[in-house]
């Protein structure tokens, strides 16, 4: 895995799209609203700035994690060459079964789908999709770049090799995953 989208620019989609590119993947942060996208690069800006104050990283270091995110506002283009969707907006569930169903239709057979989700059914979410094996929770704690933990959310018809491959990429970036079911 190498490129990944995250859906929502808000707290907790923000803080994802940082934590993939300090890790050096590609990301696609995609929101609807222009301002919104603007808004979440302006805390990843400032989360780096305190990053560099903390002599955690340097200014190169900053603009090269900064160079790595990169904005949408058409669903559909954010996700076009994405390995993994990591969905992170508002806690709605008919909101949520659509963006999945959209998912389905406008990403790669292989792309895994995850949700940030705390409260609503991965196997109800996974249900919205022809792909239920690639459909899993992927709840970060906030704030996001340096909370440790994430639960890793199995729905009923989760894959292993899904869940494997989720487990690792979260000890990638430097996270520690919890495995829980639905």
């Amino acid at each position: 895995m190498k490129n990944i989208a995250v859906i929502g620019a808000g707290t907790m989609g923000n803080g994802i799209a940082h934590t993939f590119a300090q890790s050096a993947y590609n990301v696609a942060l995609i929101d609807l609203q222009e301002s919104s996208l603007e808004k979440g690069l302006a805390t990843i800006d400032k989360n780096l700035d305190r990053m560099i104050a903390k002599e955690k990283i340097s200014t190169d270091d900053k603009a090269a994690i900064l160079g790595r995110i990169k904005t949408y506002t058409s669903i559909a283009e954010g996700v076009k060459n994405a390995d993994l969707v990591v969905e992170a907006a508002t806690e709605n569930v008919d909101l949520k079964l659509k963006i999945f169903a959209d998912l389905d239709k406008m990403t790669s057979a292989e792309t895994v789908l995850a949700t940030n989700t705390s409260s609503i059914s991965i196997t109800k979410i996974a249900a919205a999709t022809g792909r239920p094996d690639k459909v899993i929770g992927m709840h970060f704690m906030n704030p996001v770049p340096i909370m440790k933990l994430v639960e890793v959310i199995r729905g009923y018809a989760t894959s292993d090799a899904c869940t494997s491959v989720v487990m690792e990429l979260s000890e990638k970036l430097g996270k520690i995953p919890v495995e829980v079911n639905d």
